[in-house]
């Protein structure tokens, strides 16, 4: 596995720009077909299945980390509200900021693999989605559309796709919009190893990088490998 696809450091692996347009934004170029198919059948059950957010490259999920550390954008307790990071240790925050953010370099994201989902037809005009609990659970604006995905992903029937961040399992916050295609993502999971994780983040210009690496064993045990399964 070639190691600048596993941390986004490359393109490679994507569908072209054409089909990025159409599906709003690129995915690994094997995703495309599965992904289709899944929002025709999102489409005949009534939802227009979008993508928020599809691949994202080690220097935006670099980005996104380095403002958080230096409090330009919030980092969320564990209900998703804005904590004050103004009291917290470094190893703290950078447990705090892992709740919601990938460390760069270990996103699923960076695979094209994963993709950030909600239903563009419940979207009310000028709203932005969020990705927080409150719009996909039970009662939000996204949340029948999850919950037939979770209907069509028990049956097996969702082309691939399945929910890595489904429950708490004291690593990711729980992401109900987080869909993996499982039989292309098994071989970036295989291949993410912390000792990759480790050379990746040792050349950096990582906030907080001498913390990460300190920790770097429970962090990938706790944030990186802990994750759901698809259905067998």
């Amino acid at each position: 596995m070639d190691t600048a696809v596993l941390t986004g450091r490359t393109e490679v692996h994507l569908c072209s720009a054409a089909d990025a347009q159409a599906l709003g934004g690129p995915v690994h170029r094997e995703v495309l077909k599965p992904f289709l198919a899944l929002r025709q059948e999102a489409r005949r059950a009534g939802f227009d299945l979008a993508i928020d957010s599809g691949f994202r490259s080690f220097d935006r999920q670099l980005s996104i980390w380095n403002r958080k550390v230096d409090g330009q954008l919030p980092v969320l307790d564990s209900a998703a509200v804005p904590l004050d990071i103004g009291g917290l240790s470094e190893r703290d925050l950078v447990f705090a900021i892992l709740r919601w953010s990938a460390l760069p370099g270990a996103s699923r994201h960076h695979w094209g693999t994963d993709l950030d989902v909600f239903d563009a037809a419940a979207k009310p005009e000028g709203y932005e989605v969020e990705l927080i609990p409150a719009e996909v659970n039970p009662g939000g604006m996204f949340g029948p559309l999850h919950e037939w995905l979770d209907g069509r992903i028990a049956e097996g029937a969702a082309f691939g796709f399945f929910r890595p961040f489904d429950l708490d399992r004291n690593g990711v916050a729980p992401e109900r919009w987080h869909l993996s295609c499982a039989p292309v993502a098994a071989a970036f999971e295989a291949g993410m190893t912390e000792a990759v994780l480790r050379g990746t983040i040792e050349s950096a210009d990582l906030r907080l990088k001498h913390v990460v690496l300190e920790h770097l064993g429970e962090i990938y045990q706790r944030f990186v490998v802990n994750t759901g399964r698809p259905p067998a």
